[in-house]
């Protein structure tokens, strides 16, 4: 038979646990998407993808505008939703970089960026790989760059970041809780170690000022410095 001091300390466990939960779900609802970013991101999960989060869209939108961010590299157009985000808090004579290594995804974002209302001219959209791509951008021109592409790729484009940002500006990195794979000691995949090495770089280079959110999957950023 447990103890009362068991049953109180199980009791609370439990209720610490429902309060998390529900405290992440209300961080999600607090900022409701319009009927654009709606469409999006229905339009990206019949893709196969999974667009961010709206507390991560949130996040991304003031990340943008405390940065007055002019121009914006976004590594995984996906179908849009980011992009329409990073728009939002951007200066409006903005430019937002997207790439995507899959041409029908990038369709899906245009049309995403032209419902909600922005000309041809805030977008530049590139279909390629990353990796082939980030390296033809200039260097020290950009304020913001997000990151949502190949987790296993994702120490080589924050190399790329670190390249490409200027002194102030700003890196997100979307998944980094990866779905609770990143503290789960048990998990050794390649994908996993990957995004622990950018977790764990980004905390340890003096080059960056740092932040894990808990918002969607984990949206890390980092000021450069």
């Amino acid at each position: 038979m447990l103890s009362d001091e068991h049953q109180i300390g199980s009791r609370l466990h439990i209720d610490r646990t429902v309060l998390a939960r529900e405290a992440r779900e209300f961080t999600e609802s607090y900022i409701v998407e319009d009927a654009v970013l709606s469409a999006a991101r229905a339009r990206g999960i019949e893709l196969g993808l999974t667009p961010i989060q709206p507390g991560g869209g949130a996040a991304l939108r003031i990340l943008a505008a405390a940065t007055r961010a002019k121009a914006v590299v976004e590594v995984g157009t996906g179908s849009g939703v980011s992009g329409v985000w990073l728009l939002r808090g951007m200066r409006t004579d903005g430019v937002l970089t997207t790439m995507d290594a899959e041409a029908e995804h990038q369709r899906y974002a245009r049309q995403a960026f032209l419902e909600a209302g922005f000309t041809p001219g805030r977008t530049r959209l590139i279909t390629g790989r990353a990796l082939s791509v980030l390296p033809r951008l200039a260097d020290a021109a950009y304020d913001l760059v997000f990151i949502d592409g190949e987790k296993i790729e994702y120490p080589q484009y924050l190399e790329q970041a670190q390249r490409l940002l200027r002194p102030g500006g700003a890196v997100a990195i979307d998944n980094a809780l990866w779905g609770g794979r990143l503290f789960d000691t048990s998990v050794h995949d390649a994908e996993t170690m990957a995004v622990r090495e950018t977790v764990k770089r980004l905390r340890g280079e003096e080059d960056w000022i740092p932040a894990l959110l808990p918002v969607g999957d984990g949206l890390l950023v980092a000021v450069k410095r």
